[in-house]
């Protein structure tokens, strides 16, 4: 991922340094296991813990290119990263890798890339939550207009709108660590996965030192239907950060102008247009989103390999891996920090809820006629009669409001007076269950 895009902590996962001291790591307490189990010398062991660990720990960028020099004579990156470790740790070197395949690293290693990933995400996500809550609660009862194919429809409060959007990363927050414990999973098993030359118990104790649990069938390699959910996860979350950010964007159009980003001061909308106050980090995170989703598709179709193995997988996930989990990373903190300093204008959604003259209202109004003893069809007729009436003169100087076309029809005012209508047409009535909502979406 472009630096643009990138925050350091999950950059840091994905670098070559850390993915080769992952790399040394696995083989260290593959070792240590075999030795424990008597196939390879207890000195050996050692040797490859304590010359290795300070020679893993010091890989810089002139390392890296070191062993990427091996790797243009090997054409094979384990084998070149075997050689360099090699040379630090001497004659000992030998006995790393005993009965290992170069899946067991690699799959081991990604594994443990993507559990670490998987953790900053869930961080990220749990840090939307506390905005999104703070920012519901506190608009808990700000009424707004709520919308239906982008058209006015009934009123709702902003701190609801918040809450839906709360709800929906409170289902990603456990996608996410359900899909962080599916990959986390360990494979040293050997060149088919059948432990031909390499103990079980040496799997179960790499694996119970970095946390994972044991690859129940490996081919040598980690099936791939495991990768495949956590970056369709990854996807699922992306859109549900392009969803909050094309409401933020709808919002913050001229002619709604309920919500906008906050403008910082020095900030320049346009090059040519002063007056510009453009959603430019939702724009931002719509095309971030397109970018997450886009690697669900070459996830889903590194299941099916060829065989035991292939590696038609292995290019895909080298940009997939840091490219999607840097993105959504990025994605999500811009986010959140856009939502804790989103502006928000609740006279304007009081102007927005007014300017169709009370048609929202329409629905109460049905449904106290019905109560009142007329026909649903003979209701929904004078009410649409009366709305059409109101929403097609809006803004001329003959225009009246709902309430006085409605009073204006036979039907109505036979059934209801004004005092009858406006208790219909009272707005706290769309509130009543507010807390009910709030009580199922940030029930402790």
């Amino acid at each position: 991922m472009v630096p643009r895009y990138t925050r350091p902590q999950m950059a840091a996962i994905w670098s070559p340094e850390e993915r080769y001291r992952i790399w040394f790591e696995i083989e260290a307490l593959a070792a240590e296991a075999m030795a424990a189990l008597g196939t390879i010398p207890a000195e050996a062991a050692r040797d490859i813990r304590e010359r290795g660990a300070p020679r893993a720990a010091a890989i810089d960028a002139a390392a890296v290119e070191a062993i990427d020099a091996i790797e243009r004579v090997t054409r094979h990156d384990v084998i070149a990263f075997l050689t360099w470790m090699g040379e630090g740790i001497g004659e000992n070197a030998r006995f790393m890798h005993q009965g290992m395949t170069s899946s067991d690293v690699l799959d081991t290693a990604l594994a443990v890339q993507m559990t670490r990933a998987a953790d900053l995400l869930i961080e990220d996500v749990q840090a939307l939550l506390a905005a999104l809550r703070a920012r519901a609660i506190e608009h808990k009862y700000t009424p707004t207009i709520g919308r239906s194919h982008g058209i006015h429809a009934e009123p709702t409060s902003f701190g609801l709108k918040l809450a839906g959007h709360y709800a929906e990363f409170a289902r990603n927050l456990e996608r996410l660590r359900a899909a962080r414990a599916e990959v986390a999973t360990c494979a040293i098993s050997g060149a088919v996965g059948t432990f031909a030359a390499v103990d079980p118990r040496v799997e179960a104790h790499v694996a119970q030192k970095l946390g994972l649990a044991v690859e129940t069938v490996s081919t040598q390699v980690i099936p791939r239907d495991r990768h495949a959910a956590f970056f369709a996860t990854l996807a699922v979350v992306a859109g549900g950060v392009e969803r909050l950010a094309t409401e933020v964007r709808h919002l913050q159009r001229s002619e709604v102008r309920e919500a906008e980003e906050f403008f910082h001061a020095g900030q320049k909308g346009s090059s040519a247009m002063p007056h510009k106050r453009n959603p430019v980090l939702s724009e931002n995170l719509t095309g971030l989103a397109r970018l997450v989703r886009g690697y669900a598709m070459p996830a889903l179709e590194n299941i099916t390999l060829w065989h035991e193995r292939d590696i038609s997988h292995s290019s895909v996930e080298r940009v997939i891996g840091p490219d999607a989990t840097i993105a959504l990373d990025f994605a999500l903190a811009r986010m959140t920090g856009m939502m804790e300093k989103l502006t928000i204008y609740p006279a304007r959604m009081a102007e927005n809820l007014a300017s169709l003259g009370g048609v929202v209202h329409s629905q109460k109004v049905l449904l106290a006629l019905t109560q009142a003893g007329l026909s649903r069809e003979d209701s929904y007729a004078a009410v649409q009669a009366a709305a059409m009436a109101t929403w097609t003169r809006l803004g001329q100087p003959d225009a009246r409001s709902f309430r006085d076309n409605l009073l204006a029809t036979p039907a109505v005012a036979a059934l209801m007076d004004a005092a009858a209508l406006d208790a219909a047409m009272d707005p706290a009535r769309d509130f009543t269950n507010v807390e009910v909502i709030f009580a199922r979406v940030f029930a402790p």
